[in-house]
């Protein structure tokens, strides 16, 4: 179950008893929870048959009570959950979940990690075809391209694949305000239907010169040179680069390079496919492949790890991030 069918049946009106939404990725916990607060039932119904509870001060027999009354002048009543991590005494629950009324929507909103499926209540929420466990995780870095397009085209528009990168870049694994800027950038598009590396440059500061993506590339070409401007930019603009992003996505590119390296002779089309990349990107990774041989990416994917664990102060030696970055880029390029 995806939040989008969650979403498609509670349009519907099709709904489920007890809905447990738990994990490690909160963005989609809130978009189910923002809904059902405020479109499940009508504004007007809301204020007999909306029950908003928080884990840190809900007492679970009053969350059992109010779930199990009656909706007033109104086919079903909702009750939320919210933060349910943090209430004491939530195993007193599984007294509720195992006979939920059918006019009751509970929604718990169960962030950060999972219930323990051991337990009664984890076992009481797998056990019954009235209720919907969603578990969430957090995407993987290389998901949220895919995962930002999706969402810029759900809009109406389009973003070109340098803009799309700038931008994920940028802002990391963030859903929020990843859509946030997404957002912002809609409002200031004047009527245009697609994003450009201006419009991300202009409306979300993004400097399309100096930023993740393009010393990714200038480290694939071996461009010391301009790896080196793009790193005294980030010293002096630390936002804009930081080291926690930028070795991630050096990294991204070069663990998928070291899976071309083994595959050469592929057509384009079938690199795109073997690396999960747009096919618009697969001319850079064909690039880099004639830049680096084996030997040379394996070096490079052994530097980033070594300067990873720096980055976080082991035998760092009091560099600075710049610095270890400095200093790592002359050693790939040597």
């Amino acid at each position: 179950m995806s939040v989008e069918k969650i979403l498609q049946d509670w349009k519907k009106g099709n709904f489920k008893a007890v809905y447990w939404l738990e994990g490690e990725e909160a963005y989609f916990i809130d978009v189910l929870m923002n809904y059902a607060e405020k479109y499940i039932i009508s504004e007007a119904e809301q204020g007999f048959n909306l029950s908003v509870f928080y884990g840190k001060d809900a007492d679970w027999a009053a969350v059992v009570n109010a779930c199990r009354r009656y909706p007033m002048f109104a086919e079903r009543q909702v009750v939320l959950l919210k933060e349910a991590q943090q209430m004491r005494e939530i195993e007193k629950l599984e007294s509720y979940i195992e006979n939920p009324l059918s006019s009751t929507v509970f929604v718990v909103s169960h962030k950060e990690k999972k219930v323990d499926g051991r337990k009664g209540l984890g076992k009481k929420l797998k056990d019954s075809k009235l209720i919907e466990v969603y578990s969430t995780k957090k995407l993987y870095d290389n998901q949220l391209p895919e995962w930002a397009s999706n969402m810029v085209k759900n809009k109406g528009l389009t973003i070109n694949p340098k803009a799309l990168h700038m931008l994920v870049d940028h802002i990391g694994n963030d859903l929020s305000r990843i859509e946030n800027e997404i957002e912002k950038l809609t409002l200031n598009l004047a009527g245009k239907k697609s994003i450009s590396e201006d419009d991300v440059e202009n409306y979300i500061g993004v400097s399309k010169e100096f930023n993740v993506f393009e010393l990714q590339a200038a480290i694939a070409q071996k461009d010391l040179a301009k790896s080196i401007r793009i790193i005294q930019y980030f010293e002096s603009n630390p936002k804009a680069g930081p080291i926690q992003l930028i070795l991630p996505s050096v990294y991204n590119f070069f663990s998928k390079l070291y899976i071309l390296k083994g595959t050469e002779g592929v057509d384009d089309k079938s690199a795109a496919t073997v690396l999960g990349v747009a096919p618009f990107f697969v001319k850079d990774y064909l690039s880099a492949a004639r830049k680096y041989d084996f030997a040379g990416v394996e070096k490079v994917l052994l530097l980033l790890h070594q300067y990873n664990l720096r980055s976080v102060g082991v035998h760092n030696g009091g560099s600075s991030d710049a610095g270890l970055l400095k200093e790592m880029v002359v050693k790939i390029m040597n």
